[in-house]
């Protein structure tokens, strides 16, 4: 469990001041010093990143969200987070499931983290900055027409090319996990 306490949120400043400087094709022309000053202002999005890092995420930023200013914080680990693997994609079709169910949901894990789970329109401008989930894949947030017929959309990298996919909502596997972003 994070806790806000001086030495923990130093740290973890630190674990993202040195992936963003080891990183910066992920936020071309953004300073440390922008990032930072968000940061200390919103103790919470520290606790966050907190939880996204310890589920594999690595978290960093990718620029700002044009819509509202924010810094746009998501999951950059080359491979689909591992310690958000092998679930299906909501509650819904975890209690649908009746042989075999998987141990959660993303949509459930990625309300205890605190994230959003990506869209495909993020999934597409990370995938522009680098190539992630080379040998995984990532549940994306699903339109409700899909998701109410009992699909949900997953990406990935292959060919050097962004695909989108459907699947059952239902089914799991132990190379697909989920991004999450937040706004700060």
């Amino acid at each position: 469990i994070f806790k806000s306490g001086l030495i923990e949120v130093s740290m973890m400043l630190e674990i993202l001041k040195t992936r963003f400087l080891e990183h910066r094709n992920l936020h071309p022309g953004l300073e440390w010093s922008e990032v930072e000053h968000r940061l200390r202002e919103a103790p919470a999005a520290i606790a966050v990143l907190q939880k996204m890092e310890e589920s594999g995420g690595e978290p960093d930023t990718m620029g700002y969200d044009v819509k509202t200013g924010k810094l746009i914080f998501c999951d950059c680990a080359k491979e689909s987070p591992v310690g958000r693997r092998s679930l299906c994609y909501d509650e819904k079709a975890l209690h649908g499931r009746t042989k075999n169910p998987p141990s959660g949901s993303a949509e459930r894990k990625a309300k205890e983290i605190g994230v959003s789970m990506m869209t495909e329109e993020l999934y597409r401008r990370l995938q522009s900055l680098g190539s992630f989930d080379l040998k995984t894949s990532s549940w994306l947030a699903t339109p409700g027409d899909i998701r109410s017929k009992g699909g949900a959309l997953f990406c990935e990298r292959r060919y050097d090319t962004v695909f989108t996919f459907h699947n059952g909502a239902d089914s799991y596997y132990s190379v697909r996990g989920f991004r999450g972003y937040i706004l700060v």
